[in-house]
């Protein structure tokens, strides 16, 4: 049975946990065998931008040794063979086109996502 992760929220906790959480529990379930899928909405479409990078972090004398690097997490995902969709009418309301986005996302009309949840035997909402 094949688990649709639907992320919503973007940048949550990145800098303390180097990475996205949710993006990390899809990677380790699918190296531990799991079927997943990944739906991008609302900020989270942000995550399929191809061309971005977290500056470095520093409080006091403190620096972040690790920032995240979401678009290199969102291509191992894709590489892994984990279906990554993103709805359009988000990408583009933040102004993003296809061009922006990472190879190998899929977009998606916001009318067909009740058909992709369809299709998914669980659907976990992040």
């Amino acid at each position: 049975m094949e688990t649709l992760q639907v992320i919503s929220g973007a940048y949550r906790a990145t800098y303390e946990e180097q990475d996205d959480t949710i993006l990390w529990l899809t990677q380790a379930m699918v190296a531990a065998g799991a079927r997943m899928a990944v739906l991008l909405r609302c900020n989270a479409v942000n995550y399929a931008v191809r061309a971005q990078q977290a500056p470095a972090l520093a409080i006091g004398t403190w620096q972040q040794a690790h920032p995240p690097a979401i678009a290199a997490d969102l291509a191992r995902i894709v590489a892994s063979g984990v279906p990554v969709h993103v709805v359009r009418e988000d990408a583009e309301a933040r102004g993003l086109r296809a061009g922006d986005l990472a190879e190998g996302v899929h977009l998606v009309r916001q009318g067909e996502v009740a058909d992709l949840v369809a299709r998914h035997g669980r659907v976990w909402m992040w």
